[in-house]
């Protein structure tokens, strides 16, 4: 009582942390600017079953994006270096990121969700490769010979535009480079020739980039009758653009998403894509670091299972 009327309203935070050796918040490393965490639906849901069980933990989050929403997007590994955490949840960032370079170099429990591999560094996803395999089959197999890739960002350069096949294969983004690998691999064996194929490269992923990609792709590239997106969101977007030409999905084109977002099975059409959970995912990445936080046997995840979701915006080829 006597403390409280003199205004000491301790204890002080920050010495009770110093004490203990703990911050009882976890850090979750993210590529983009911090607002697309917010934006991004497959990200929404991601952090919803992160924060699930960091709450049930008593953890708190702090999330420390890769780049500003400056023009400059610089990438300083300080926000990774001096982040007050106690462990980091790694999240879908490049193999050349150097904030996942600080934040292992720092030596406390991390999970990577995604991408990338790390060395003696628990990762969980999904398989990249042969659920894209799968998405490009089922078009094949409707008798589509035509097709165009929308991509998110093979490289955190800024690049934006068809990308060759020299930068589809230094992709930093373990993966974008699995999901081309997949589709590349279903065309393929079809006997369809991947030189043929157009890839647009976009950085970000968001209906705004997906409408200017197809833009894009309509403008310069024999028409395609079938367009495979590394996300939901950019299918969404490259359907908006088709529809505002009268390009009849699916009728005239077709095409699938990557994600299964809510928004996919309410769309106009509805979208045909693969779904992942994300939440699950990150309840998983969570119940693997609060494990190694209590020093405790960290459950094994390896791949979580993808489903692909037929829906209104593929039909056979015209």
């Amino acid at each position: 009582e006597t403390a409280a009327r003199l205004g000491f309203h301790g204890p002080d935070p920050v010495g009770r942390s110093l004490r203990r050796q703990r911050t009882d918040v976890v850090g979750v490393l993210y590529s983009n600017p911090l607002s697309y965490a917010f934006d991004d639906p497959a990200a929404v849901s991601f952090l919803g079953g992160l924060s699930s069980v960091t709450e049930e933990a008593d953890l708190g989050l702090l999330l420390v994006p890769a780049a500003g929403s400056g023009e400059s997007r610089e990438r300083d590994p300080r926000a990774a270096a001096q982040a007050a955490v106690d462990g980091f949840v790694i999240y879908s960032m490049s193999d050349q990121e150097p904030l996942v370079v600080a934040a292992l170099d720092r030596r406390l429990p991390a999970v990577v969700v995604d991408q990338p591999d790390k060395e003696g560094v628990p990762c969980l996803g999904v398989d990249d490769e042969g659920a894209a395999r799968m998405a490009a089959e089922h078009l094949i197999d409707l008798g589509h010979e035509r097709f165009a890739i929308v991509s998110f960002g093979l490289s955190p350069d800024g690049h934006e535009g068809i990308a060759d096949s020299d930068r589809q294969e230094r992709t930093a983004f373990r993966v974008s480079r699995m999901r081309l690998r997949g589709y590349r691999a279903a065309l393929e064996e079809a006997g369809l020739p991947w030189s043929g194929v157009p890839v647009y490269e976009c950085q970000g992923s968001n209906k705004g980039l997906g409408y200017l990609a197809v833009e894009a792709l309509f403008r310069s590239q024999q028409e395609p009758t079938a367009i495979l997106a590394l996300s939901d969101q950019l299918a969404l977007g490259a359907i908006e653009w088709m529809t505002e030409q009268r390009i009849s999905v699916p009728e005239d084109v077709s095409v699938v998403g990557f994600d299964d977002i809510p928004e996919a099975a309410s769309a106009d059409p509805p979208l045909t894509t693969v779904r992942q959970d994300h939440a699950e995912k990150g309840r998983l990445a969570g119940r693997m670091l609060v494990a190694q936080l209590n020093e405790e046997n960290v459950p094994g995840a390896g791949q979580l299972a993808t489903h692909l979701m037929v829906r209104g915006s593929t039909a056979p080829n015209p």
